[in-house]
């Protein structure tokens, strides 16, 4: 009897079941969509927010096939492509009444017409790359140089308040190179030798990212100050992160559905924006500056009606905060800057002693000290925090000054949730770009040549499919018909795998379903072989099954491990589309592997494992050595 045990029957199907479940929203296409998100970073949408974008278009009968928010905005299925057009130009009225300075940014999209419960366990449809969908694709690099420079340049003004604030003479603090020079002269009683151990010892206290070394000579001692290679590492690190954050808010004004902004190696990030056709727009949109700023709340008495009434203080703006309901309320704020974000080097969410949510600021030595004398003088006032973007001012938050604030760390709490905390934290970190970046690569693809390349990749991997399935039939008989079904099981498993990791589908990526289809049959090759060789030495046919699959099984795994090891070499150095072709491709192997041993095995068992006296099995024309007739 070859028969597997109950379990792996159960193992099998259950697997067979959730690659059905999970391919299934690839088949129900899209349906024309508008998206509503967000123009300004401290307005989301809610609840509120998609109630009323529901009544609106209830009001004018343009009917939908159900609303929603996500982590981009909030969204509205529509029947056609007419309701499509007429939603979003009526949303876009009503929800920017002022077009010079718009709210919110009103887009078309689409979304997978699947059903809703397959939505609910997190079934949905594998993204399309530019390709297939269209857009523009950019490759920036991040100039790490740079940004080491600029951080050097900061850390030298900072030594400089520093030693003057502990009165420790100095012949000169310049940055050299990628370095800091710090020069010293006898002055007096003063010896430069006793300068110099104070300044390392403040500086190891005080600036401990810096690496100091003695440098100059017996009559200029100096030392040299570089970034310690942690501090390096780090400071590489948060530029990347602090660039991806901001870009993600920059794009969020272009209404792109799925960006998609990734790392790639060391200092670069890939901008992809399907759907997009106007690289110039997207350009000028990466390249965007924005700045923070610190202010103090003018709460002069009357001032502020006084300045809603027309007549706005000398040296004050007028501008509004958003509460917690995203009602806009007035502020009045002295245009004075005492603070900007360049001394801002760290904002993360946490909770106050109360347990509250509260966001927690870090500042350098200099920006350490102006809030310090800020927070000192200002007790019980409010103090504004802007971010200032396209010469147009936000207020993020405004929280009241409770007591003098030192040591650089500073905490805004109040009334704001977790969500807020977080968000805040968000938007001051990447208010602005942490190191330049330029574009080194730019290619857009328009939309009927991505539905081109969608038809003629389908049709070639499907043609394949036909033509390897007929061939195994015809020479393998039954055992080619259970190779076939080996064969879609194989690349049902694929494609649900690609669905459940969310990839990015491109051209390159049908290349290798294609090419996966072709190799994986390999595999069921090998096994009808090995089996018709156990047939041809004269072997029972179920010994023959058996020691078949056995074989067969550590050529199979030793050929894919070698494919695999070149398929985690593309994955690893290769970029763009080479990377995604070699996602498909290593995971290709690894069902393919399953659905030719494991899933094959068990059809052939069910066929042929029940006969206690099996006498002979569909495997094609077994060629048996001629006996010879010499005599």
């Amino acid at each position: 009897m070859n028969r597997y045990p109950l379990w792996k029957y159960i193992t099998v199907l259950f697997a067979l079941l959730i690659g059905f479940i999970y391919t299934l929203p690839n088949f129900f296409g899209e349906v024309p969509a508008v998206q509503v998100s967000s123009k300004r970073a401290t307005l989301k949408l809610d609840d509120n927010s998609l109630t009323r974008i529901k009544e609106i278009l209830t009001t004018a009968g343009i009917e939908n096939d159900g609303a929603f928010l996500d982590a981009t905005g909030a969204k509205v299925r529509l029947f056609n492509d007419d309701a499509q057009k007429q939603a979003r130009n009526l949303l876009d009225a009503a929800l920017n009444p002022d077009k010079n300075d718009p709210d919110y940014v009103v887009a078309t999209n689409r979304l997978s017409a699947a059903p809703a419960w397959l939505a609910s366990i997190h079934a949905r449809p594998m993204y399309l790359g530019l390709d297939l969908r269209g857009g523009v694709h950019f490759l920036l690099q991040v100039d790490m140089a740079g940004a080491e420079l600029k951080r050097l340049d900061s850390l030298a003004a900072d030594l400089r308040l520093l030693l003057r604030d502990k009165r420790l003479r100095h012949a000169g603090i310049d940055r050299e190179g990628k370095g800091i020079s710090i020069k010293f002269r006898d002055d007096g009683n003063i010896k430069a030798a006793e300068t110099r151990v104070s300044v390392q010892t403040l500086i190891g206290r005080e600036i401990p990212e810096l690496r100091l070394v003695e440098s100059g000579d017996a009559n200029t001692p100096a030392l040299t100050a570089t970034l310690r290679p942690e501090a390096l590492l780090k400071l590489g690190e948060d530029a990347l992160k602090q660039n991806i954050s901001t870009l993600h808010n920059r794009i969020n004004e272009l209404g792109v559905a799925e960006p998609v902004i990734t790392q790639q190696g060391a200092d670069r990030i890939v901008v992809q924006l399907p759907g997009v056709e106007d690289p110039a727009q997207a350009k000028d949109l990466l390249g965007r500056t924005a700045t923070l700023e610190i202010r103090m709340v003018d709460e002069t008495p009357g001032a502020l009606e006084s300045a809603l009434s027309g007549s706005v203080p000398f040296g004050d703006e007028l501008l509004f905060e958003r509460d917690r309901d995203n009602n806009q309320r007035p502020i009045l704020l002295k245009k004075q800057v005492v603070l900007t974000g360049e001394r801002l080097t760290n904002a993360q969410p946490g909770f106050d002693e109360n347990q509250q949510p509260a966001v927690h600021l870090s500042f350098d030595p200099v920006g350490s000290n102006i809030f310090r004398e800020i927070s000192r003088n200002n007790i019980g006032k409010r103090m504004a925090i802007l971010l200032i973007e396209k010469n147009k001012a936000e207020v993020v938050t405004a929280p009241v000054i409770r007591s003098e604030i030192g040591g650089g760390r500073v905490q805004i709490s109040g009334s704001m949730s977790s969500i807020e905390a977080n968000n805040i934290a968000l938007l001051l970190r990447s208010g602005s770009l942490a190191a330049p970046m330029e574009i080194i690569e730019e290619r857009s693809v328009g939309p009927s040549l991505g539905a081109d390349n969608i038809k003629k990749g389908f049709h070639s991997t499907i043609w394949g499919f036909v033509v390897i399935v007929a061939f195994m039939c015809v020479y393998y008989r039954m055992f080619g018909f259970i190779s076939g079904l080996a064969l879609s099981a194989n690349l049902l498993f694929l494609i649900a795998l690609l669905s459940m990791l969310q990839a990015t589908l491109t051209l390159p990526g049908i290349a290798a379903i294609a090419l996966t289809l072709g190799m994986a049959i390999d595999a069921n090759v090998l096994i009808n072989e090995r089996v018709r060789e156990e047939l041809r030495a004269g072997m029972p046919p179920q010994t023959a099954i058996v020691t078949g699959y056995e074989r067969a099984f550590g050529t199979i795994l030793d050929s894919n491990i070698t494919t695999l090891i070149a398929g985690l070499a593309l994955l690893i150095f290769g970029s763009g589309p080479v990377r995604g072709f070699a996602v498909v491709h290593c995971l290709g192997i690894l069902t393919s592997i399953f659905s030719a041993v494991v899933v094959s095995r068990a059809l052939v068992n069910l066929i042929y494992g029940g006969h206690k006296k099996l006498t002979r099995i569909s495997i094609g024309q077994i060629w048996k050595p001629a006996e010879s007739t010499a005599k």
